[in-house]
């Protein structure tokens, strides 16, 4: 279509108008033939500015020359006579042809003679950016130099009349008239069509409301004036889904012919399927005026015999009076333009958008104006008013006509305008009220008339605890005599800001307000397995605790204890646990924590004093029962500011917790539904008292397959997920497309009691298919990497490597040249044991044993328990003789020296293992003096790393006797036991990460005190498997088993 930006003042003085073409492609060329007449510019007031926007409206368009008047118009009109014979020429040979080739192919159906042009020069256009999108083949004429086709499809038109010049869009719901325009579109004839206004429209009634569902459709002749306007078609657009669901009616229906060759009847499988009702807009611009002549078939489509006008010219002084007459009337007709548009500013930029240019009607042609006053009126006015402006010749009565439907819109715009006169004279009011009232408020309160904000506080406090069903009578005492003191005191005191605070901290507390809770274990299951893995013991406490309040209908608290190293989920699974329960979490750390009142509160005697962090907690979770976890719990402090442990009995004392008293409410607080958890890594630093009240879950470390599981199913996916490699996908299903995308290997087989998480992950776009983490390369990490107890080195490990794949990805997309370090070495993205190394560095472990085969007499291997997890450690001896004095008597002997970082607990045992050690000798070889003429050396490796524990006295006297006797012990034996002076040995802790660390160090035969067979028998029998397990109570089965006596 024709676009053109205005930059002019329509309703002001002479100015100077600026504009812009833009000739769409759909438009044919011809269609930018016009010449400019500044004709309304110079005649409009000065109140409006306007701008054609792209908003859906109507343009006047007119013909090429044929339009001007004055001493140009003969010329033309000589031009378009010569051009019309011809254009007659022309087409009177491309009919005979058309009928040479109708006549040679039988199969070709007949067309009437004038409707449609179907010449073989004309092809069919489509939109090359949409497919629904048709244009005509070719642009005939336009305006006056249309053809004047006698026969044509009738299309019904609905709110109006369309008058010619006017650019207007038509939706059309019938199927068969769809066909029927596509077929006009492709045939080459130009896309003309007839338009005729129905007669049983009107806009205060809903057509479906009458039962006209399709506007297009009409069952009586005399349903449509016999006034319309010849139109061509400027594009189709269809529904996007039209073609997809398109059927013929009737398979003997003849307008099936007028369907696309592709639309086959799909088959029906016997379910109902939706079809979408079609529709189609056109777009069209009509030309001239038309009478309808007869109606050959009612359709749809409808087919009509027309004849067309001429155009109807006004030449001036033939009538001086009706000149002047007529003059008066287009005056008044764009006064009334004018008038309007200062009135409605809709109507203005109807004005606006109708008007692109001044020379698209004339002032001094009453019909064109006339039409344009009309097709401003077209939303508003009456349809047999509009027809009768259509079916009028006289230019003076049209006119008038369309000065009365201008003058309709005048009334409606003063309507308009009072309305909003008296809207925005209610608001002025509502404003002065307003303000009066303010007014009226700082009078009062100058005469004292006013209520104290004091009052307004008080209701405030009453209304917050209206909403509380439970309150303790004593809490609704301590609060109305509060309330009661506040009403006496000063606002300007210090002490009205102290009561205040005391009154917002306790009507904040939720009395009697719990969350519903979840008693459903099969769900708690299904989220405690999702988040994390392993963890039995605590999952399986919380199933219990979920157990008992569904048997008892009521949940109480519970204090639990998480112990375990660092990196193994604690204060992870606490959150899990809290979703488990339906629950709300609340976390605080207490690590490093000396001051009571971070416990109990503040007095309120001191400045910005609050209560402690139990009682902010219920503020914040707006719940009496939530889960609570005290992070931290052995890393607490003490100095003179109090012991938090022994603010804590309190706390997690389940018979003192009903009634804790903080210091500042300073009122009994019911913390007894309130669920603790806490964390610790070493059990041994909580005072007793406070670990007696907690019930104590011991996490031991993750062993390989474990570690290998939680990598799999959870870091490996987060860590690429954060680092932009991996989304998320919603559907759960492994459908071909996601399939091999996930971060699990393959190869990784789950165990079948354990829950996948729900979310499935998928390769982000531009990251290579083959990129995966494999299953080697995180066993490779495991053992010669991350060998803590935890797993929280081994995330960062994973994170490094998705990081440098993240930058290999980004650097080789872009062309970027990275550093040898960073840059991929080997042809695949797949990071396995034998690459993993570039991304993680060389490994940092090694091995586990010093000596693989032969051990050194007066060494043996032990095994200890850290906060890290199990290890492996050599217990080394070292015998040093003593050179004789000048009295020939041995220098020394009988001395032992311990290096090795040993803490005080360590070296007590040594010194026992020393005694046990010369008098077990003594047993077996009396005569062996080696104690007595040898100073002994002990040293236990990695000296840089503290060691302490009663743990290795076994493993110490066992390397002594070694060394005494000079007999090596086994090679892949380890042992761990305490040694009492007597040779009992007794039980340790640890069993799980002891034995772990054996299997690490390749070690088959392990030596445990008699009474850790228990702890021994819990194992899984993975752990368990391959090893040759041995008990010993006293010392005496140690050295037969060390030695093989």
């Amino acid at each position: 279509m024709l676009r053109r930006t205005i930059h002019s003042s329509f309703f002001g003085r002479a100015s100077t108008s600026r504009a812009r073409w833009q000739l769409h492609p759909s438009i044919s060329p011809s269609c930018s033939h016009h010449h400019s007449h500044s004709l309304l510019a110079p005649s409009l007031g000065s109140s409006f500015n306007g701008h054609l926007g792209n908003q859906p409206h109507r343009c006047f368009f007119f013909g090429s020359g044929s339009d001007n008047d004055d001493d140009s118009s003969k010329k033309d009109d000589d031009k378009k006579k010569d051009k019309k014979k011809k254009d007659d020429q022309d087409q009177r040979n491309e009919d005979d042809e058309n009928s040479n080739d109708s006549t040679a192919n039988d199969n070709s159906e007949k067309q009437p003679a004038a409707t449609l042009n179907n010449s073989s020069k004309y092809k069919s256009r489509s939109s090359p950016s949409n497919g629904n999108v048709l244009l005509p083949a070719s642009r005939l004429g336009f305006g006056d130099q249309a053809p004047r086709y006698p026969h044509l499809m009738a299309l019904p038109v609905v709110r109006g009349p369309v008058f010619p010049g006017v650019l207007t869009p038509v939706a059309i719901t019938d199927r068969k008239t769809i066909r029927a325009v596509e077929k006009i579109l492709s045939g080459g004839s130009g896309g003309y069509l007839g338009l005729f206004c129905r007669k049983d429209y009107n806009p205060a009634h809903d057509l479906i409301a009458k039962g006209i569902e399709k506007p297009e459709v009409i069952s009586d002749p005399s349903d449509l004036y016999t006034v319309g306007t010849f139109a061509q078609i400027q594009r189709m657009t269809k529904a996007d889904d039209m073609d997809e669901f398109d059927e013929p009616d009737d398979e003997d229906d003849p307008s099936h012919s007028l369907t696309h060759d592709h639309h086959d009847k799909q088959p029906h499988d016997g379910q109902n399927h939706h079809h979408p009702k079609p529709s189609a807009s056109i777009l069209l611009m009509p030309h001239r005026r038309i009478n309808l002549l007869s109606i050959d078939d009612i359709g749809p489509p409808i087919d009509v015999t027309v004849s067309h006008w001429d155009r109807l010219t006004y030449v001036r002084g033939q009538d001086s009076s009706r000149d002047d007459t007529i003059r008066a009337l287009c005056q008044e007709v764009l006064s009334t333009i004018r008038e309007v548009a200062q009135l409605n500013t809709l109507f203005k930029e109807q004005v606006v958008n109708m008007v692109p240019s001044s020379h698209m009607f004339d002032m001094n042609d009453p019909y064109r104006l006339a039409d344009f006053a009309a097709s401003l009126s077209i939303n508003g006015g009456d349809v047999a008013d509009l027809q009768s402006v259509l079916e009028e010749k006289d230019p003076e009565l049209r006119l008038h006509k369309a000065l009365v439907l201008l003058s309709k819109e005048r009334e409606v715009g003063k309507l308009q305008k009072e309305i909003s006169a008296k809207v925005e004279e209610k608001m002025s009011e509502a404003q002065r009220k307003y303000f009066l009232m303010e007014q009226l408020k700082s009078i009062k309160k100058e005469l004292g008339m006013e209520k104290d904000d004091k009052e307004s506080l008080i209701e405030k406090y009453r209304k917050k605890m209206s909403e509380y069903t439970v309150v303790p009578d004593e809490i609704n005492e301590t609060i109305e005599a509060e309330l009661d003191k506040l009403s006496t005191l000063e606002k300007n005191s210090s002490e009205f800001n102290v009561t205040r605070s005391y009154l917002d901290w306790l009507t904040s507390i939720p009395w009697g307000v719990t969350t519903k809770e979840n008693f459903d274990i099969k769900a708690a299951r299904e989220v405690l397995d999702r988040d994390h893995y392993g963890m039995d013991e605590v999952k399986e406490t919380i199933l219990q605790f979920i157990a008992v309040g569904k048997l008892k209908g009521t949940v109480q608290g519970k204090i639990l204890c998480l112990s375990g190293p660092p990196g193994t989920g604690k204060t992870s699974i606490a959150e899990s646990v809290a979703a488990a329960l339906g629950r709300k979490f609340f976390r605080f750390s207490v690590g490093g924590m000396s001051d009571v009142s971070e416990i109990k509160g503040h007095r309120r005697t001191y400045v910005g004093a609050m209560p402690g962090k139990i009682i902010q907690c219920l503020k914040s979770t707006g719940s009496s029962n939530p889960l609570v976890l005290i992070d931290e719990i052995d890393k607490l402090g003490r100095d003179f500011r109090g012991d938090p442990a022994s603010a804590l009995l309190e706390v997690l004392d389940p018979n003192q917790n009903s009634t804790f008293r903080d210091h500042f409410i300073d009122a009994p607080v019911d913390i007894s539904k309130v669920l603790f958890m806490c964390t610790a890594n070493d059990l041994d630093r909580i005072p007793g008292p406070l670990l007696d009240r907690m019930e104590v879950i011991r996490l031991s470390g993750y062993d390989v397959p474990e570690k290998l599981e939680i990598a799999q199913q959870y870091l490996v996916p987060k860590s690429m997920v954060s680092n932009g490699l991996m989304v998320k996908d919603e559907a759960p299903e492994n459908t071909e497309e996601n399939k091999g995308q996930t971060s699990c290997d393959n190869n990784l087989q789950i165990e079948e009691n354990r829950a996948l998480p729900a979310t499935r992950y998928l390769l982000a776009d531009g990251v290579p298919s083959t990129l995966s983490i494999h299953r080697s390369a995180l066993e490779s990490l495991v053992r010669w990497y991350c060998r803590e107890a935890g797993v929280r080195n081994l995330a960062k490990k994973i994170d490094k490597i998705t990081r440098l794949l993240s930058l290999q990805v980004v650097a080789e997309a872009e062309g970027a040249k990275l550093t040898d370090k960073s840059t991929r070495k080997s042809n695949t993205w797949e990071v396995s044991s034998s690459n993993l190394h570039e991304y993680v560095g060389k490994p940092v472990f090694t091995s586990d044993r010093l000596y693989e085969k032969d051990i050194p007499n007066g060494i043996v291997m032990g095994l200890a328990w850290t906060s890290m997890g199990g290890s492996a450690l050599y217990i080394e001896t070292q015998g040093i003789k003593r050179g004789l004095d000048s009295e020939g008597k041995p220098r020394g002997g009988g001395t032992l020296k311990v290096t090795g970082q040993l803490g005080d607990v360590m070296k007590e045992s040594t010194q026992i293992a020393y005694t046990v050690a010369r008098a077990r000798l003594a047993e077996i070889a009396p005569s062996n003096s080696f104690f007595d003429d040898t100073d002994i050396h002990m040293h236990v490796p990695e000296g840089a790393t503290p060691k302490d524990g009663p743990s290795a006295g076994v493993t110490m006297v066992t390397a002594m006797l070694s060394l005494a006797l000079d007999k090596p012990v086994k090679s892949d034996l380890a042992m761990t036991g305490e040694i009492s002076l007597t040779g009992k040995v007794l039980a340790v802790g640890g069993i799980k990460e002891k034995t772990m660390a054996a299997r690490r160090a390749g070690i088959t035969t392990i030596v445990l005190p008699s009474d850790c067979k228990r702890d021994y028998d819990e194992l899984p029998n993975y752990l368990k498997e391959g090893l040759d397990v041995h008990y010993a109570s006293e010392y005496s089965s140690v050295y037969d088993i060390a030695f093989g006596t």
